[in-house]
């Protein structure tokens, strides 16, 4: 298979998921939508938030772990595992976050709750789409459909979901004090980023665990998303109210 129609492959299969996702999520915004280019800037940042957290992370396990695997390490060095996990989903939230906030959070667009989840969704699905796509990208240049097919489905509902509730939740509390003081918008960024690294930490940890856990990493991030969408329709309440 030629090198480009592959790289098409894998991009297509990083990216068609995201932008279907992508598509549902912006009907919960159709009253007042965002603006295009907004959307689409903070689709990209999001992408490219992808590249400063494999960095991140690369340098963390080359630190802590010694260039060791997280999933080696968890079964041998399990403190230092769960250290280097934990930090790696936390960048992973900062810089989605960073993403959204450069695309679109401070924009003057960003003038009612519901878009700050709207933008953090955006840009964890941008990234979604860089992740997803390298991890096709090797089972494609081998030639293996099969395995990329099953993985690219698997992502679509396991690990894209994840980003777009871990991503939510900064975005929902963001919302929820959208009307607040400066001093209470800052407390409530930071639960939403606790919380957010709290879910994507116990994510990996029951994925890298795999078996039986694989089917609780999957309860746990649908269940995430079952509230997201409930915590969606709060925000909107309040919208109508004023």
């Amino acid at each position: 298979m030629d090198l480009l129609i592959q790289i098409g492959f894998a991009l297509s299969g990083g990216l068609l998921p995201a932008i279907i996702w992508l598509t549902f999520w912006l009907q919960e915004d159709k009253e007042h939508p965002e603006p295009n280019r907004l959307i689409i800037q903070t689709f990209i940042l999001g992408m490219v938030s992808a590249c400063f957290a494999i960095v991140i992370q690369k340098t963390t396990n080359n630190l802590i772990l010694g260039g060791v695997s997280i999933q080696v390490a968890f079964f041998t060095s399990y403190i230092p595992a769960i250290v280097a996990l934990v930090i790696g989903a936390s960048s992973e939230e900062v810089v989605k976050y960073l993403g959204a906030y450069f695309g679109g959070l401070r924009n003057r667009e960003n003038n009612e709750p519901i878009d700050p989840i709207i933008y953090m969704i955006t840009a964890a699905l941008g990234f979604a789409a860089l992740e997803n796509t390298l991890y096709l990208i090797h089972p494609i240049f081998q030639g293996d459909m099969t395995t990329a097919l099953i993985t690219g489905n698997l992502r679509f509902i396991g690990a894209t979901l994840l980003h777009i509730a871990s991503s939510a939740i900064i975005g929902i509390f963001i919302a929820l004090s959208y009307y607040k003081t400066s001093y209470l918008k800052s407390r409530y960024l930071l639960t939403g980023f606790i919380l957010s690294a709290a879910l994507h930490s116990i994510f990996n940890s029951f994925i890298i665990r795999s078996g039986t856990f694989t089917l609780a990493a999957f309860a746990v991030v649908w269940i995430s998303i079952v509230l997201v969408i409930l915590m969606f329709e709060k925000v909107k309440y309040k919208i109508k109210k004023f």
